[in-house]
């Protein structure tokens, strides 16, 4: 597919500079940790993905490429935790030094394991239809 030759590269240069943007992490080492962890394994998942296509595995290829979705998107999650934490930041006095490691490991976190659990739930409803298909 078209896209997906514009994807792979876009997907790397963003995973890339994506360690140097946490150069200037507002919420210190447990931000830059998240970034760190969480980019590795979106560029672990795209590499992956990647060779999936390579070798013609599309199903796998598949796998892989919704799971590095799923937490480049974890950026999108990390927001309303965010707006949550801003909210409450005048009960629980935290400042947003304080807090915005913590709401990159939650907003990822929570990305990662939903993803996870949704492929997983899947790849074993799809071995059940296979096994019954030739029955």
């Amino acid at each position: 597919m078209w896209i997906e030759q514009i994807l792979f590269p876009l997907g790397a240069i963003v995973g890339i500079t994506a360690y140097a943007m946490s150069a200037f992490a507002i919420g210190g080492w447990v931000e830059r940790s998240a970034v760190f962890f969480f980019n590795s394994l979106f560029l672990y998942s795209l590499f992956r993905a990647w060779q999936f296509r390579r070798s013609g595995e599309f199903e796998r290829k598949q796998q892989w490429l919704t799971r590095a979705v799923a937490i480049l998107l974890g950026i999108a999650t990390t927001r309303p935790v965010m707006g949550v934490l801003f909210a409450t930041s005048t009960l629980t006095h935290l400042k947003p030094q304080q807090f915005f490691g913590i709401a990159f490991w939650i907003g990822f976190s929570i990305n990662t394991i939903a993803i996870e659990f949704w492929l997983r739930s899947r790849k074993h409803s799809f071995q059940f239809e296979k096994t019954a298909a030739h029955s």
